[in-house]
């Protein structure tokens, strides 16, 4: 099992959101977040000060799937959350070594 972790235009999400449920992806964790990268900050002029905004917001997804669904996944993100230009995102794979489901106690892929 891999735990898949895409950091995303906000923009973005509704389409890798669609795109993974039309391949059987069910379940995710979405959270705001910000960040930068070669994107790097701005500035922005607000009531005629300058300022710098180092942080630009994103989205966090977070999957967790069988070893069999990762190829199918890690494509249909980058495909869906792609736009060609910088600070597209990034998209990290980890191993997962175990998994409990609360309510019922299942374990492993099981537990999916």
């Amino acid at each position: 099992m891999k735990k898949i972790e895409a950091i995303i235009k906000p923009f973005r999400l509704d389409e890798v959101k669609e795109g993974l449920a039309e391949i059987g992806t069910v379940g995710m964790t979405v959270s705001e977040v910000k960040g930068f990268g070669h994107q790097k900050g701005h500035t922005e002029l607000y009531r005629g000060a300058e300022y710098e905004v180092d942080f630009i917001p994103k989205t966090k997804i977070e999957i967790v799937v069988s070893d069999e669904k990762v190829a199918s996944v890690l494509e249909t993100i980058e495909q869906k959350a792609k736009t060609g230009k910088i600070g597209d995102g990034k998209i990290f794979v980890y191993d997962v070594a175990q998994i409990i489901r609360i309510r019922t106690g299942q374990t492993g892929n099981e537990a999916l």
